[in-house]
């Protein structure tokens, strides 16, 4: 007996790729540049996991750039199998700016991005990240300097402005597509909110009214269904998903299999999640520049994402706080690996 595939079944209209000036992103889903979060072993995670656009690194100082920090050895390293990348550059100095930009074209970067959107005190309190919001004249003049200096494409990624009194993402779009910036990622809280109170999508409606140029919403969506709905709320070309991913690479198939679908996808099993934490911190310490101690105690809290909502989360997380090496990590998730019973 022949089975007749269903014929009601029609993707949904967003999930087709866009252009970033020559870069194609084949599907409209990109992974946020998260300081701490998104280093090359997560992005790969997601790329193997595939239905995801575009990642990003996570964000680096211009002014450590210049000087040489050693720091940022770590966030310079990915692979062609990320590609395309786009590599997060902050900043207030435009001449800085560009000359990190040239530097990591150099190595490689398929796109520039110019972070406008970090609130925290560290970056706004030099004037960059989203205090360059406050100052759209200043903001304009970094995209400036940073698109004469590279010739891949250059994007920016702010909030919906600096607090609700200065809602300056509309302006700044115009301003930073005028200056060449050839897409933007619109995070629709302001830098006051933080991660605090509701994104405010019709700021990215409104952007993506103003310009011609690709616009990736980004806030508040961490289902299949929010993707749907920022879609069709705002119109936006992409959207970009940020601590929702966290521990979960399988995130970007399920929203892409429910948007060409109508279907959800199971969550994956406790064997899975353990086999691609495990798989996360064995790429880490191989390309760790810091050392392995280093290296795990960083990754404790990282790998407590995988597991969080299941029933063993807790005991998990407080095996994790106590590892120092990867054999010990290894011997931790070994009876996880092996079995699929764990519920």
């Amino acid at each position: 007996m022949s089975i007749t595939p269903p014929t009601n079944i029609h993707p949904h209209p967003a999930l087709k790729p866009f252009q970033i000036g020559p870069v194609r992103v084949e599907v409209p889903l990109t992974l946020a540049p998260m300081a701490g979060q998104t280093a090359h072993p997560f992005r790969v995670l997601c790329r193997q996991m595939g239905s995801v656009g575009l990642v990003c690194t996570e964000l680096l100082s211009s002014v450590a750039m210049h000087y040489g920090g050693k720091r940022n050895e770590s966030y310079l390293d990915w692979t062609a199998a990320e590609s395309p990348i786009a590599v997060q550059l902050y900043g207030s100095n435009p001449q800085m700016m560009a000359e990190a930009a040239r530097m990591v074209v150099d190595l490689g970067a398929d796109i520039v991005d110019i972070n406008m959107g970090c609130w925290v005190p560290k970056v706004a309190k030099s004037g960059a990240g989203a205090a360059l919001l406050r100052d759209v004249c200043t903001a304009t003049q970094v995209v400036e300097a940073v698109v004469k200096a590279v010739s891949v494409p250059v994007t920016v990624k702010v909030r919906a402005g600096w607090d609700a009194h200065n809602l300056t993402a509309v302006p700044f779009a115009r301003s930073a597509e005028n200056a060449g910036v050839q897409a933007i990622a619109v995070h629709g809280r302001t830098a006051a909110q933080g991660f605090t109170g509701k994104a405010n999508w019709d700021i990215i409606r409104q952007v993506k009214e103003t310009v011609r140029i690709p616009v990736i919403g980004n806030g508040d969506v961490s289902t299949p269904e929010d993707t749907a709905r920022m879609f069709e709320e705002t119109g936006c070309d992409g959207v970009m998903i940020g601590r929702a991913a966290l521990g979960n690479p399988w995130l970007f198939g399920k929203i892409a299999h429910y948007l060409r679908t109508g279907e959800s996808l199971p969550d994956p099993t406790p064997a899975a999640m353990a086999a691609a934490a495990l798989f996360h911190a064995r790429l880490a310490v191989e390309r760790s520049k810091i050392g392995e101690r280093h290296t795990v105690l960083e990754l404790r809290g990282q790998l407590t994402k995988y597991h969080l909502g299941t029933r063993y989360a807790a005991v998990l997380r407080q095996e994790l706080v106590k590892v120092e090496t990867l054999a010990q990590i290894e011997a931790l998730y070994a009876p996880l690996v092996e079995t699929e019973a764990v519920a």
